[in-house]
């Protein structure tokens, strides 16, 4: 008799649990194990099997015809005559048996092990061995495995794309031991386990397992996934590259068959998989691109917004070079003598203190400024400089939105000041946006042009400020780092 799965054109697929439809809730005073089996029955509560072309067969019904098992079970009484069928069916058709296992648990609290952490376990029919994993915390982060084939990676993209912050199972083999007359043995597992999203040390989170006689394929994932993709992967892609004639006898509008197709139909279906192929490869590579741009700005970043000492410095410096400044580290030449930097562009020579303040500033800092420029041509009477600029990293405990624009705002104070104040933020403002122009300017306490920016335009004050020589009263108020 013909399959009712083959007439609907869907693909049977065993899931090892019951009828989540036909499965009602216990009574919160029910044992704990009836209280799993529901909750295991209940992941599978919201696929839309018609709509990936698949029909489940779940404990209880025959499964003989079954092209791929979700998660079957070892456990006479509890799913384990269904995956025997399963296997036997497979083989029978002469056809790989596509076997999907989830690891982990995410419907109770973790627990310990003996191996540390929360270890779970996937445990293959009729091989030794079996897989462990050991839960990574929150905020992991989950990148593509290198080397992927098409189905893998597609695979991939689903899971790490639906599945957010996880969590997530870190996975490697584990052999399995004996107790005999000779002692303890161990048996190595039988099989591959080749990654396919792994964590940042290179440890498998989702796997593919092949066992060592090829006639079985495990896809191992972490528990909370989002079944409809998985399902609609497995029906897309995983049937047609493992089991090419599972599609066909169903009659699945999933199946391919380029013998049959006309020349537009296998035009289109070309295109489309270079297409596919294409884009995975540019996201892996712009998301790697991202990852060292990234990297590369941290320290600098970091260092604006919250450094302190020689952290400041460094970073400042980095900045200043990055404008076209020729910079060396007094405090590396001169000690404490001196300024921190000494900033060169063209015929302009510039000391440049560099501060921090968890709070407001103190006015005394350009004290410090002062007083080196004045001790410079005792130190340096060979090289002389035609200015100072001060770099204050001010309210560096607060938040950067938190913090004021500028780095002092008694306007007495302001008209006094003969050589530029520079807030670290503002610094970093001009740097996340490349702005060399508005970094050169403000050390040398010229006029910014709108004309040479390459970002908006600094933020005009808040309030009008009293007439004031120096710096300040050519630069304006400008140094946010949210109007750059």
């Amino acid at each position: 008799m013909e399959d009712s799965a083959a007439r609907s054109g869907l693909v049977a697929v065993h899931v090892g649990v019951q009828n989540p439809a036909e499965f009602p809730e216990p009574h919160p005073d029910a044992n704990e194990y009836a209280q799993e089996l529901w909750a295991a029955a209940q992941r599978y509560e919201g696929i839309n099997w018609d709509k990936a072309g698949a029909e489940p067969r779940w404990l209880g019904m025959d499964t003989s015809t079954c092209v791929a098992a979700i998660n079957p079970s070892h456990f006479h009484g509890r799913g384990a005559d269904e995956f025997t069928r399963f296997l036997d069916g497979a083989a029978s058709r002469g056809e790989t048996a596509l076997i999907i296992a989830t690891i982990g648990n995410t419907t109770r609290e973790p627990r310990l092990s003996v191996f540390g952490g929360d270890v779970a376990s996937v445990y293959f029919r009729g091989f030794a061995g079996s897989i462990v994993g050991k839960r990574l915390g929150t905020g992991s982060e989950i990148t593509l495995a290198p080397g992927l084939d098409p189905v893998d990676q597609d695979l991939a993209l689903r899971i790490r794309n639906s599945s957010g912050d996880g969590p997530w199972w870190a996975m490697q083999p584990r052999p399995v031991t004996a107790e005999g007359q000779s002692g303890t043995t161990a048996y190595e597992p039988e099989g591959e386990l080749i990654p396919i999203l792994v964590d940042t040390l290179g440890e498998p989170v989702v796997a593919r397992w092949m066992p060592s006689d090829g006639k079985q394929i495990w896809y191992i994932v972490p528990d909370g996934i989002n079944w409809n993709t998985v399902v609609g992967w497995l029906v897309q892609r995983a049937l047609p590259a493992h089991v090419p004639g599972a599609l066909r006898r169903a009659r699945s509008p999933h199946s391919i068959n380029p013998d049959l197709e006309t020349t537009a139909e296998s035009s289109a279906r070309l295109a489309l998989e270079e297409l596919e192929r294409h884009y995975a490869a540019e996201k892996v590579r712009l998301e790697v691109e991202q990852n060292r741009a990234k990297e590369a700005a941290e320290p600098v970043r970091s260092g604006l917004l919250f450094g302190t000492g020689s952290e400041l410095v460094d970073v400042v410096a980095v900045v200043l070079r990055a404008a076209g400044f020729d910079v060396t580290d007094l405090d590396e030449e001169l000690g404490t003598k001196s300024a921190d930097l000494l900033a060169v562009l063209g015929e302009e020579t510039c000391l440049v203190e560099v501060k921090s303040e968890g709070g407001q500033a103190k006015e005394a800092l350009v004290a410090d400024l002062e007083r080196h420029l004045g001790t410079w041509p005792k130190l340096r009477p060979d090289q002389p400089v035609t200015r100072g600029a001060l770099v204050v990293n001010h309210q560096h405990k607060l938040d950067p939105a938190q913090r004021t624009r500028e780095v002092y705002g008694r306007r007495e104070f302001l008209a006094t000041l003969q050589h530029p104040v520079i807030p670290a933020i503002g610094l970093f403002g001009w740097w996340r946006t490349e702005d060399w122009a508005a970094v050169r300017a403000a050390v040398l306490g010229q006029q910014h042009h709108g004309t040479e920016r390459s970002g908006p335009a600094p933020a005009k004050p808040e309030t009008p400020a009293a007439p004031r020589r120096g710096f300040w009263s050519r630069m304006g108020r400008s140094a946010d780092p949210t109007d750059s």
